[in-house]
């Protein structure tokens, strides 16, 4: 017994035997994958392009972010630190874009989501002639975005537009859409809401065509209706698509900018008489092309992208606060 006990627990060899044959087909495709330069070379144009359009302009507004430049003379930069961003704290323009951003975000964001949802669930059941439906849903998408926004401006037109009149025809009185704080932002919110429903839409249609049908044929059998079937089974499937058109939507409505501007016909980059629908994105735009002060301008685009980053850090922090870990089994004895 003890000699039997000595020899399992004989020490290995120092220097193992390894295999002198051929080595495995998956080892040596990583191994002449390795030393080819054909990887790179592929991922040349990309890396070229990016640095070229992704990360100079990127690097270049961190750094007129830091200087005083103004687009008379862009050559002539004076610097002044983080006092661009300083100002930014100061600014009430800045503090009311802000707000604009998020009430327009929000009133543009949560219908256009819950809309697509309730479009791709009529879109997923077997009708006739469901290609062209399809197409139907995302010819908003499609639409130039100043031609969806002169057809909204004109249909809250407020003399002669079709919303008073739609208003007047049970008993209200007409709305100033273009001049009212919030009447203005609710109609932008509308303009964004048409144009990218339907994109939002066959994206979740394609997350439902993917759901395993096995799943609603078990929860039919188990005596759930369609309502409980679209809760437990269909959206628990589309969580990546919902995570994915929300993350979009959100960067979409901090970069808002085409429909304010479009909308207010004469205001400009202003977003009307009293900046009742100015947004961050036209706001830089003002102080960068109208005002002509660039290291503001790029100090508010950096700004943006800091508010999206601890958007989204909150996000991922409340997840992780309120969403249950999963249990790890422990390992067998």
């Amino acid at each position: 017994m003890t000699e039997t006990r000595a020899a399992t627990e004989a020490p290995a060899p120092a220097n193992p035997v390894r295999p002198t044959g051929p080595l495995p087909p998956a080892r040596a495709t990583r191994a002449r994958t390795r030393s080819s330069p054909a990887p790179y070379l592929l991922l040349a144009p990309f890396l070229l392009l990016f640095a070229a359009f992704g990360l100079f302009p990127l690097l270049a507004t961190a750094w007129a972010s830091l200087h005083r430049v103004e687009l008379t003379a862009p050559g002539q930069a004076e610097w002044v630190g983080l006092r661009n961003y300083s100002r930014l704290l100061d600014d009430a323009f800045f503090w009311n874009a802000l707000l604009n951003t998020v009430t327009i975000g929000v009133l543009a964001t949560v219908p256009q989501l819950l809309l697509a949802l309730g479009v791709a669930q009529l879109l997923d059941v077997r009708l006739r002639a469901r290609g062209v439906f399809r197409v139907v849903a995302l010819a908003p998408y499609a639409t130039s975005v100043a031609a969806a926004t002169l057809v909204f401006a004109l249909f809250f037109g407020r003399d002669h537009g079709m919303a008073n009149w739609l208003l007047g025809t049970v008993g209200f009185g007409p709305v100033d859409w273009q001049n009212g704080p919030w009447a203005s932002r609710l109609a932008v919110a509308s303009i964004v809401v048409w144009r990218w429903t339907g994109y939002n839409a066959l994206i979740y249609l394609a997350a439902m065509q993917t759901v395993p049908r096995e799943l609603y044929e078990a929860a039919a059998l188990d005596g759930a209706s369609r309502w409980r079937q679209f809760l437990h089974v269909t959206l628990p499937g589309l969580r990546p698509a919902l995570a994915f058109t929300g993350l979009v939507s959100t960067i979409g409505a901090v970069q808002l900018f085409g429909e304010p501007l479009l909308y207010g016909s004469g205001a400009g980059a202003s977003g009307g008489a009293d900046h009742q629908f100015q947004t961050l994105g036209l706001y830089l735009y003002e102080q960068g092309w109208v005002n002509l002060h660039l290291g503001r301008a790029a100090a508010i685009a950096w700004a943006m992208l800091l508010i999206l980053v601890v958007a989204f850090a909150l996000v991922r922090l409340l997840r992780l606060l309120l969403l249950p870990r999963p249990k790890r089994s422990g390992r067998a004895a």
